[in-house]
């Protein structure tokens, strides 16, 4: 049993390869992939190569934590039917290849307890609740500790920026606003104000979260918290990051780092999205078959007006 998979050889190398999947073993599933969800983040430092030294991290590997497809079989005992639509956030069934994250491929073998039950009828948008975890994590810590102060001001109108503004909104607190420096980007917001840096008078900001990647910002933000406000770093930064000491000294500002999602949080979001509380919706804006992949990643990572770029693996799975 063979599957067709994105494969970086190299950074800015990458080509479809037919690799072989393992027999299924107690506990696991055989999906057939729809799509695959390109990353801006991650995935693009592992594209260019500028991905800081991480657990997994070599070439070749095969990409991808945003997978949604149907159990086509699962081993014995399992208990997902056939034909279920399940969310896949990775995979690491291949040999000959790093998978990190794995799940960019038109089938997979993953265990049972990794994949997430999804309504059919959110289709590529599926993909999202990745991304939509990991803003939520950003703010509830997991689970694993109490809820954080929700943002007052989130950095950045990419996929993660609209998430994290949407769960705002949708918890019931004061809408964030949101800087983006992009015009066309700056479009699209839902109950929430989505400004210019230099236009935000603001400088007593609570709570600032940070989902934009840029390294450089750091001073900016701190000069624009209130007394004992608070930075999350909730992007995924190339650069060490680094501040001055005296104007986070004057304010006593806090910094705090968000990690990836936790289960809790994709099991949260999922029901937020099944409740009709969280939209999905306008954030995929591309969608290429998976025999096109090469132009994909370039337009996902190259053209601005390009919030989410899908890989449709519907006619290879």
């Amino acid at each position: 049993m063979r599957a067709q998979a994105v494969v970086f050889n190299q950074p800015r190398d990458l080509s479809l390869q037919s690799l072989e999947l393992p027999e299924l073993q107690a506990g696991q599933l055989e999906i057939a992939v729809d799509f695959s969800g390109i990353s801006t983040g991650t995935e693009r430092m592992l594209w260019d190569g500028s991905m800081p030294a991480f657990p997994g991290m070599g070439y070749p590997l095969v990409p991808g934590y945003e997978t949604v497809g149907r159990v086509v079989r699962g081993a014995p005992g399992a208990a997902l039917r056939e034909g279920q639509t399940v969310f896949v956030p990775g995979a690491n069934c291949f040999s000959g290849v790093r998978s990190l994250f794995g799940g960019a491929a038109s089938r997979l073998v993953v265990t049972e307890q990794k994949v997430l039950a999804v309504s059919e009828k959110l289709g590529p948008r599926a993909v999202l609740l990745a991304l939509a975890a990991t803003a939520y994590h950003a703010v509830s810590g997991g689970g694993q500790q109490e809820p954080h102060p929700p943002p007052e001001l989130i950095i950045g109108h990419g996929v993660m920026g609209r998430l994290l503004a949407r769960l705002t909104v949708a918890a019931g607190f004061a809408p964030p606003t949101v800087w983006e420096t992009q015009a066309e980007r700056a479009l699209g917001a839902e109950g929430y104000p989505v400004i210019r840096p230099q236009d935000d008078p603001r400088k007593d900001y609570r709570a600032i979260y940070d989902v934009s990647g840029d390294a450089s910002l750091l001073d900016q933000l701190i000069q624009r918290l209130c007394p004992g406000g608070e930075v999350v770093l909730a992007g995924f930064y190339r650069q060490s990051l680094q501040f001055a000491y005296a104007p986070a000294f004057m304010r006593e500002a806090r910094i705090r780092v968000a990690a990836e999602w936790k289960r809790p949080d994709l099991l949260a979001v999922n029901q937020l999205v099944d409740d009709g509380r969280l939209s999905l919706d306008g954030l995929v804006t591309h969608v290429q078959p998976s025999h096109l992949a090469t132009a994909a990643y370039e337009t996902a990572f190259g053209d601005v007006s390009c919030l989410k770029m899908i890989l449709d693996w519907s006619a290879s799975a």
